[in-house]
């Protein structure tokens, strides 16, 4: 999706990586309205989510979304995150998450969005965000809506 942002930037998004446990998830547990917005998404984008499963219910909460799931192997998980991000192009994506181990990531997506949902926001998290939101489900209707996104990203 080209996305031409009055006086910010342009930008050329074709991913969207999502953090899992409080971003688009609760205790583990898929929240309700992402999958039906996940499925809109997945028409104009390749969607990524990436976690440490700490609940070891990513696989079955994603099933049947046409989503990859990468499911972090270091002990550096916010390193480990940024150079995903990398490896797809940090230039095409958007990133979305809330946890301190999100801050890289959003620091080098093209766009990207912190979350102040149930479990908070790591300041470092909100301090890399071009844009915070109150819930998963504005911030992929930014995406869905681009009007909303540069309404709010232009200057």
């Amino acid at each position: 999706m080209f996305i031409e942002i009055p006086n910010y930037k342009t930008v050329d998004l074709k991913n969207i990586v999502c953090d899992y446990n409080g971003t688009i998830a609760k205790d583990g547990k898929l929240l309700n309205g992402v999958g039906e917005l996940f499925k809109k998404l997945t028409k104009d984008f390749k969607v990524f989510v990436i976690t440490a499963d700490t609940f070891g219910s990513v696989q079955k909460e994603l099933h049947g979304f046409d989503i990859e799931i990468i499911v972090l192997k270091s002990t550096h998980h916010t390193v480990e995150k940024k150079d995903f991000l990398n490896s797809i192009g940090a230039q095409n994506s958007i990133a979305i998450g809330n946890g301190n181990n999100d801050s890289l990531m959003l620091q080098e997506a093209n766009i990207s969005i912190a979350l102040m949902g149930d479990e908070g926001c790591s300041v470092k998290t909100l301090k890399n965000a071009d844009i915070v939101c109150k819930n998963i489900l504005d911030a992929l209707e930014l995406i869905i809506y681009p009007k909303r996104l540069i309404a709010t990203l232009r200057e």
